[in-house]
């Protein structure tokens, strides 16, 4: 079958990303590339992981997609490899990033780019109130009646937090605030790594009307750390579910905000029509309530999509523009006040589906996302842990592991070298032909496809029965730091605390404080995005 795969000018390009029809635009270059320099409303799929991910959050085969890299070819591969995967409506973007910068238009770095400057514009708009460390730290020395909340998920508070912090991800503020500021004389201060989550959720807490005085923490814990205050680690302390009465009045609280902010809702008949119509409009049902109850019991064509990380990441949730999102909360709390973020965001056809859980076709469990082309390959032998191990000490094989360069770095099988996916084949003859390749992954999909390529190239190849589960079952040794690698790594874009060092780590939280608050001038040039702005009733 012949591919019809277009190209498509820079300009024309932007004037559908600003238009009201579905598009989706993909970067397809690794993470750290794509962080370097982008166009805002580009979302992240590297190559390496396509098959992986276009099939969860790009569901509609004829959905109308642009793949864009930097002039690497990367592009190319990716429309052919769409193709080949069923997608009909495929173009490339024509001279990738620097004709976008060409033709005039901004090119940001960073990543969550929209949602970062979201927070930025939030900030200005409605003069969301904050204080800095040093006077948190004052509050705390006076013994002020208060409460710390931190909106990030649980494994990001675990690996640090303000000291008497207690989490409320995101959307759980208004929802649990009642439990741990019941008295409307305690001071509410909301804290994130940054600030965007910081902003956004006090912002959350002042627009549902909750009687406490609210404010967000400037710079959140870098700003902490960087005033020289000590911060907590290995914490697991959550916010409580709430009452009977507290659920009352925040199901009240987030109704109004719903109401101000003009939020859509959908009922179950509607939704089912809406199903029927998914292979000519996309259609995400995202659920936004905590991981533990989506797995308890959850609609079965419905994604898992925390309402604060929603807003705080919607180029990973929602890559395809102006499809029809329906937010699930049986609560209904943390989908009327995630759905009221994202109508500010520019989002039309998000609704609140107004019946919950109620009616639906459920399921539970653990949630095993769609990946493409893997049920077609042929099978791959494998090999026992201490099969394995046994082989590489005896130079007849090596181990690849296909994990994330970070996460390799922080631990790893002894003796195994760390790959990227499309960087392998360039790479290939590093590895003696006799040498037999064993591959490992955290997504045992991914070592699947990897495994399928490398046969095509005639290598044998198995797969690490159990990946690093099993090996660090077996008692087998591990080490630490990019003791072997394949190729450089590439495929992650540094956060601050991905440093090595005290003086890198500070440097870096400075120049990503310092990016962060500009981001709100930047959107304004061409080729940056627009807001909605609903001024106080």
């Amino acid at each position: 079958m012949t591919t019809m795969i277009k190209t498509i000018d820079a300009r024309t390009l932007k004037g559908l990303l600003d238009g009201p029809d579905e598009i989706a635009l993909i970067d397809v270059r690794e993470q750290a590339a794509y962080g370097a320099s982008h166009p805002i409303l580009a979302a992240n799929i590297p190559l390496g992981k396509l098959e992986l991910r276009v099939g969860e959050v790009i569901p509609r085969r004829s959905t109308p997609i642009v793949v864009e890299d930097a002039g690497e070819g990367l592009a190319q591969r990716a429309a052919q490899r769409l193709w080949a995967l069923g997608y009909t409506d495929i173009a490339e973007l024509d001279g990738g990033t620097p004709a976008w910068s060409a033709a005039g238009l901004e090119l940001f770095s960073g990543m969550h780019v929209p949602s970062k400057a979201f927070g930025e514009f939030v900030e200005h708009a409605y003069g969301t109130p904050s204080v800095s460390a040093d006077e948190l730290k004052g509050f705390m020395d006076q013994g002020r009646k208060m409460v710390v909340l931190d909106s990030r998920p649980i494994d990001e508070y675990r690996v640090m937090n303000i000291p008497t912090g207690v989490d409320a991800p995101g959307a759980e503020l208004v929802y649990r605030v009642g439990e741990v500021a019941p008295d409307p004389d305690t001071l509410v201060v909301v804290n994130c790594a940054g600030r965007t989550r910081s902003i956004i959720g006090a912002q959350s807490l002042i627009n549902a009307g909750i009687p406490n005085q609210v404010v967000a923490l400037r710079n959140g814990t870098m700003g902490w750390h960087l005033s020289g205050y000590t911060l907590e680690h290995g914490r697991e302390t959550m916010a409580p579910e709430p009452s009977a009465g507290s659920l009352a009045q925040a199901r009240a609280r987030a109704a109004a905000a719903a109401t101000r902010f003009g939020v859509k809702t959908v009922d179950a008949a509607t939704l089912d029509i809406w199903r029927t119509e998914a292979d000519r409009r996309t259609l995400a049902i995202l659920d936004v309530r905590t991981i533990e109850e989506f797995e308890a019991s959850r609609i079965a064509d419905s994604r898992h999509a925390p309402g604060g990380q929603l807003v705080q990441s919607t180029d990973v949730y929602l890559p395809v523009r102006n499809a029809r999102v329906v937010l699930v909360d049986d609560k209904r709390v943390r989908a009327d006040m995630t759905a009221s973020w994202l109508v500010q965001l520019g989002w039309e056809t998000v609704h609140v589906l107004d019946s919950g859980l109620e009616g639906q076709p459920l399921t539970s469990g653990r949630y095993a996302p769609t990946v493409l082309g893997v049920d077609e390959l042929a099978p791959v032998d494998t090999v026992s842990a201490a099969e394995a191990k046994a082989a590489i000490d005896s130079g007849k094989a090596i181990l690849l592991d296909l994990t994330r360069a970070l996460d390799y770095r922080d631990e790893h099988a002894e003796g195994a070298w760390w790959a990227s996916r499309v960087a392998i084949p360039a790479n290939l003859g590093k590895i003696p032909a006799d040498t037999r390749i064993l591959l490992t992954a955290p997504n045992p999909a991914l070592a699947r496809l990897v495994a399928a390529e490398l046969a095509a190239l005639g290598r044998a190849v198995a797969l690490l029965d159990g990946g690093m589960t099993a090996w660090k079952a077996a008692g087998l040794p591990l080490q630490s730091g990019m003791t072997a690698v394949l190729s450089e790594p590439d495929d992650s874009y540094l956060r601050p605390y991905d440093r090595s060092n005290k003086a890198e780590i500070e440097k870096a939280m400075n120049d990503y404080l310092t990016w962060e608050i500009e981001l709100v001038e930047q959107i304004k040039k061409d080729g940056g995005i627009a807001f909605r702005h609903f001024p106080a009733p």
